[in-house]
């Protein structure tokens, strides 16, 4: 009899033949609850075992980019403010990405972008050190939004105790914050950095206009949820204000029909690659690396800001088995940057780590104990990826050994 598989993922695992990622990956930013029947996409191999990610990476090689890059030229000229007032908005939180998206629209395009943060839940010091960076070196306007930090930390702690998501409440104003306030101060372009479909995701439209989409998910805002839980049960069973929840969720159908902003991935007209960005932020804003391996994976550049991070692909890692390292092995791969043997290699040796440098600090931040951090994780582990020897918890079908049973 088949082995139970949560969250409607692939009862089968296996693994893309270019890059190390799996069909358990999800392709989609819903919420997953801990369910067995839950359906949602799930990353697509084809007929050659390759999954989606790496075919979009196939397609960049054939771009014309100088092609590219005039269109990006006419769609700023088109948006170019002729006074100086800000003509475009970068959200960020001082990472590389945002950094070199910033600095290249500002200094080599002439716009005049306003940076927009959702702070980090839990700022790491180089993470601190970065954003500040960003601005004073970089030289940008920001405007940081300081969520009501009571409300933000029971949404985080619910989003874990429901969804085992530690980053769920972070990536909803992250997301949601930029168009919002582009609607509020009137300014017609929202730049986010490479498209969705660098990660295997849908492709997302690149000239979305906000007045033809909105991202309401119900008909009514009471039966919308966040953190696993419905608008209406956290007014009422938790007492939380609706004018503390309205920063996490989109814009209104009504709010969004009056506006005329668009919202553009600058991916799409500039060729992206992650080690680039960091090469270039460094040089012209001092982002800084972090000075020791990052905890689950290889690297030293990527998500530095937040204290939970490492949590938040701890739990990817447990829901999926796919951990921090298989994700930057994976667009690693993609680039060229490694061989897809020596990502299997470094998944087999760092995915997985559990985070302990923060570990505590995160529970003591949530009001949490570890002991029920890790009860949540047991409980998520889907029967059809784990099995238990003894007092450790072990993925049936590794990608090395995988590897081993397909030669």
């Amino acid at each position: 009899m088949p082995l139970e598989a949560y969250y409607g993922l692939p009862q089968e695992v296996a693994f893309c033949a270019r890059c190390v990622m799996s069909n358990q990956r999800p392709a989609s930013s819903i919420e997953f609850k801990h369910t067995k029947t839950h359906k949602h996409r799930t990353l697509h191999l084809d007929d050659e075992g390759v999954c989606d990610a790496c075919r979009h990476a196939e397609t960049k090689q054939a771009i014309d980019w100088a092609a590219r890059e005039e269109e990006l030229l006419q769609l700023l000229d088109k948006h170019r403010s002729r006074d100086g007032s800000y003509d475009c908005i970068v959200p960020g939180s001082g990472g590389k990405d945002s950094v070199y998206q910033a600095h290249v629209l500002k200094y080599k395009y002439g716009m005049n972008p306003l940076t927009v943060t959702w702070p980090p839940i839990l700022y790491t010091e180089i993470g601190r050190r970065n954003f500040d960076n960003w601005l004073n070196v970089g030289g940008f306007d920001n405007l940081t939004y300081h969520q009501n930090g009571r409300v933000m930390k029971l949404l985080t702690r619910l989003a874990i105790e429901n969804l085992l998501h530690p980053f769920q409440t972070f990536i909803l104003g992250q997301k949601n914050m930029g168009p919002k306030l582009a609607m509020k101060l009137g300014i017609p372009l929202v730049f986010y950095g490479e498209n969705e479909a660098e990660y295997g995701n849908p492709i997302a439209d690149n000239s979305t206009s906000l007045r033809d989409k909105s991202f309401w998910t119900a008909q009514n805002v009471d039966e919308m949820s966040l953190a696993g839980v419905s608008i209406r049960e956290l007014r009422e069973r938790y007492d939380v204000r609706m004018s503390d929840l309205l920063t996490y969720l989109p814009a209104t159908p009504e709010d969004c029909a009056k506006c005329d902003v668009e919202v553009r991935y600058l991916g799409y007209y500039l060729k992206w690659t992650p080690q680039e960005c960091y090469y270039y932020a460094s040089e012209h804003c001092g982002f800084e690396a972090n000075p020791m391996r990052t905890e689950g994976t290889y690297s030293k550049y990527n998500s530095l800001d937040d204290k939970i991070d490492g949590l938040h692909y701890y739990t990817t890692y447990v829901k999926f088995g796919l951990g921090r390292a298989t994700y930057d092995a994976a667009q690693e791969i993609r680039n060229q940057h490694l061989t897809r043997e020596e990502g299997v290699a470094l998944v087999r040796k760092f995915d997985g780590e559990f985070p302990a440098r923060h570990f505590q600090e995160v529970m003591d931040y949530i009001e949490m104990k570890p002991e029920r951090f890790h009860e949540l994780c047991d409980k998520a582990r889907s029967p059809h990826l784990w099995r238990r020897e003894g007092n450790e918890w072990k993925l049936r079908t590794p990608i090395w050994e995988y590897e081993t049973a397909c030669a």
